[in-house]
């Protein structure tokens, strides 16, 4: 359980900022703050292992995430190290503890992922706008509105899953591939593997661990 994401985790400070409980209430219920901002405490580090988990793995380093916050489908997931993601479903839409990292993000019009069982009969294309940094959160490393122009496809899997592909066109940097394994009978996304941030590798999550 106390395995590191990454070796360069950024830990969070807690220096000079409000309560974690007050800024996860602000990212929920603005969407316009990131769990960057959180106050981790070191005391919250040591996790029981009680309530929903999920796994987290990217390249060789895996650790199991805590559930902090939920409201709806949108979710934050701690794991140990400070590393903190949003989830919005099955999507990632903002981090916190990693070299790069996902500020906020933004939807123009509904998400095709919310019916993966939609997209067998027909793909779908939808645009989003992502804020990133570097984990020093210097102006010269930040990025806003960076658009992503995105192509949705599903097809059954030999296992008989659903899996959807997401091909996109990325201003400024290399074309990103999203994957998500979705159950046929309900539609619900079991794992995935998707971009965090530009120059790093895809993040892996497992909602069964």
């Amino acid at each position: 359980m106390r395995l590191l994401l990454l070796l360069l985790l950024v830990p969070l400070s807690a220096c000079g900022r409000s309560s974690p409980l007050a800024e996860l209430t602000r990212l929920f219920q603005g969407g316009e703050s990131e769990p960057d901002r959180l106050a981790i405490a070191e005391a919250e580090s040591e996790e029981d292992g009680e309530g929903p988990q999920v796994r987290f793995a990217l390249g060789r380093r895996a650790a199991n995430a805590v559930l902090i916050q939920q409201q709806g489908e949108r979710r934050m997931w701690r794991a140990p190290g400070g590393v903190v993601v949003a989830t919005d479903g099955p999507r990632v839409v903002a981090t916190a503890g990693l070299p790069q990292i996902v500020m906020a993000t933004r939807f123009d019009g509904p998400d095709p992922l919310d019916d993966p069982r939609a997209l067998l009969e027909r793909g779908a294309e939808v645009r989003r706008l992502v804020d990133v940094s570097g984990a020093s959160r210097s102006p010269e490393t930040m990025r806003f509105g960076v658009a992503f122009d995105c192509r949705l496809r599903a097809a059954r899997t030999e296992e008989g899953m659903i899996l959807v592909e997401e091909r996109c066109r990325v201003r400024g940097f290399p074309p990103v591939t999203n994957r998500f394994w979705a159950s046929a009978e309900t539609g619900q996304v079991g794992f995935a593997e998707q971009w965090v941030g530009p120059g790093m590798g895809p993040l892996s999550l497992d909602f069964e661990p």
